[in-house]
């Protein structure tokens, strides 16, 4: 998933989703913690003076924790959510990659020195990575995390299966791998494979009828030039899924698709409950190569399609 927000702009739209601004699913509500004592407050490191302006970067991704006491769980309950919200996303924006598991692994490791201080970041990463809300939601990076709880000796068995069920739906579909393959079925009752379709580039967009984030997008892609120049000329082929069994609201809106999309549904409803696709929250865009190879993950914003099409 690539960052589509200036690292202040990511830092105040999770602050956002915390508080329970609307969108794909709801949050929690409550900033915990709270208190304004100065000596309950986040402190990130800063690079020595002496390191060239080029290798900041690198320091700040390796370092960005060291002044984080990982054993004070006093802290966390003291420290104001919010503010370590906001911590955690610039962390996330300025510093990892879209595919770099890594710093959040290590951080996971570091956190894992106590139940409690491990669910305190696994809540952290949950709001930030995980929230359907969140600009910088990513099933790539929200990974380690799971693993992480897999592995925690804090965990009992039961304790882990949710992490393991989340861990499998996270692992389909993964930037770079081939989507998973699955069959369309078109309003004159033909069908069609994701992998039968021919294009330099496939669009796949999950959608609900009468979904407002849905007809956004829609909207969005329907108004760019670049998408409809493609779609016109054979390079990129949009698959419109609706993924549910409700057929008669789907066909009462299928004349409101865009001219040129291939409008289907999922007969049977075997993406949905095969688990092949992240269905958890709608609407969602998958960006394929002509091998089907995942280039954009779960996507809400034509901005993202557009700039991958375009090679920004």
């Amino acid at each position: 998933m690539k960052r589509l927000f200036s690292t202040t702009l990511a830092i105040f739209a999770c602050a956002a989703v915390l508080c329970g601004c609307g969108g794909r699913a709801g949050s929690r509500t409550r900033s915990e913690g709270g208190d304004n004592n100065a000596e309950y407050r986040f402190r990130m490191v800063e690079p020595p003076m002496q390191i060239l302006e080029e290798n900041r970067f690198a320091y700040m991704r390796e370092h960005y924790w060291d002044r984080f006491d990982f054993r004070d769980t006093v802290f966390i309950s003291k420290v104001d959510t919010l503010e370590m919200i906001r911590a955690y996303a610039a962390f996330v924006a300025t510093f990892v990659g879209p595919v770099d598991g890594e710093p959040i692994a290590k951080l996971m490791e570091r956190a894992s020195t106590s139940r409690r201080m491990l669910d305190y970041f696994v809540m952290l990463s949950d709001r930030i990575l995980n929230d359907p809300n969140s600009p910088l939601r990513s099933s790539e990076l929200y990974i380690p995390v799971l693993q992480a709880q897999i592995r925690s000796p804090f965990y009992d068995r039961y304790e882990k299966l949710g992490p393991e069920y989340d861990l499998n739906l996270a692992m389909q579909n993964r930037i770079g791998k081939r989507a998973n393959d699955f069959e369309y079925t078109l309003a004159s009752g033909r069908r069609g494979t994701l992998y039968g379709l021919k294009a330099d580039y496939v669009l796949l967009f999950i959608n609900n009828p009468g979904c407002p984030m849905c007809k956004m997008l829609e909207e969005q892609l329907s108004a760019s030039a670049l998408v409809s120049d493609m779609v016109a000329s054979g390079r990129l082929k949009v698959l419109a899924l609706y993924p549910d069994e409700d057929l008669d609201a789907w066909r009462s809106y299928a004349h409101l698709m865009p001219k040129g999309w291939i409008n289907a549904y999922d007969d049977g409803c075997k993406v949905r409950d095969g688990e092949i696709y992240d269905l958890r929250a709608i609407p969602s865009m998958y960006l394929l190569d002509a091998e089907k190879k995942v280039l954009i993950k779960d996507s809400v914003s034509a901005v993202e399609i557009e700039n991958a099409l375009s090679g920004r």
